[in-house]
């Protein structure tokens, strides 16, 4: 008797199936917000298109002093890769050495605090870091422009040094600075996210820490660390006000990065010329705008690339 009321009940609860009302409602919410994000990044690159398809295909006078949007165009592309490229090859080793010794070696309370601490420089404004990259930084790094030149200026990135430190380096530095606090925090998330038997596993085995570090984090976190290693490229791809600011500009096409002679950044010859440009000339920086959202996605659409292999190749 009793087991036949027990198998009646769990019969009843059987069938009596939860509602998926509030699934379907989540999976639309979540599903509109996904499409809105695409929305937005057409509307994007259709305003940029149409709004500097005329900047692309105007007459010569537009480009002065270059006779092409091509001519116009390199100086500019050169000057943001080489910043973005000095901002990594600065900020990628300090980044991943300060999450390794937050997650890894500092003791929990100092590494929660120094963890605080870096986030917090995320929120300093990029105006705070050119005032004091063109004001402070430009004068100190003065000397490190003389040293480069004279020991490595058979290169042609070290060219003859800027006088007042306000080169294509120092704006490199500022970026470097900028983008540690993000590429931080993802280092430092990913390298928290190894599983703990890998890790114990390694030390059972007698290796020492740096050698856990090396064959059982650092495997296992190489796309999120790809992941925001790219995120930091392009905050320093679209970065405007801290080059801006820093940097002493000219339309010359050139390597050197601790000379006057630098061209401006996309971004920054955006924001340097755009409030009193002719109707003629803000289509152009439009069609630079456009340049720069193509590299920025390219750039991304790699990054997304990258981390996925790496995850399949790991998963593997």
């Amino acid at each position: 008797m009793t087991t036949t009321a027990s198998s009646e009940r769990t019969e009843r609860r059987l069938e009596v199936r939860p509602s998926r009302r509030g699934d379907r409602a989540f999976a639309r919410l979540v599903g509109a917000a996904a499409l809105t994000i695409l929305f937005t990044l057409v509307a994007v690159f259709v305003f940029l298109a149409v709004q500097g398809w005329a900047g692309m295909t105007s007459g010569s006078a537009t480009y002065a002093p270059f006779t092409s949007f091509v001519g116009y165009i390199w100086p500019l592309i050169v000057s943001t890769l080489l910043a973005s490229a000095i901002a990594l090859v600065v900020a990628v080793p300090f980044s991943v050495g300060v999450a390794l010794f937050i997650s890894h070696y500092a003791p929990r309370p100092f590494a929660a605090a120094l963890a605080y601490v870096i986030d917090l420089l995320a929120a300093v404004p990029s105006v705070v870091f050119g005032l004091w990259g063109g004001r402070y930084l430009a004068t100190y790094l003065q000397p490190a422009h003389m040293w480069l030149h004279d020991h490595l200026g058979f290169l042609p990135i070290f060219g003859e040094p800027s006088p007042n430190g306000r080169s294509l380096f120092t704006a490199g530095i500022v970026l470097a600075i900028m983008i540690m606090p993000i590429m931080t925090a993802i280092s430092r998330e990913v390298f928290m996210q190894t599983p703990r038997l890998h890790e114990e596993a390694a030390l059972a085995l007698g290796a020492t820490r740096w050698e856990m570090v090396r064959y059982a984090v650092l495997p296992h976190a190489r796309s999120g660390m790809v992941s925001g290693m790219m995120l930091g490229l392009g905050r320093a791809l679209g970065e405007t006000m801290a080059v801006a600011m820093v940097l002493a500009t000219t339309p010359t096409v050139t390597l050197d990065v601790i000379g006057t002679a630098s061209p401006a950044t996309i971004a920054a010859n955006i924001a340097l010329n755009y409030k009193e440009a002719t109707p003629e000339r803000q289509s152009l920086l439009i069609a630079t705008g456009l340049v720069l959202f193509v590299v920025t996605f390219l750039v991304n659409f790699a990054a997304r690339w990258v981390a996925g292999r790496s995850a399949r190749r790991l998963g593997s």
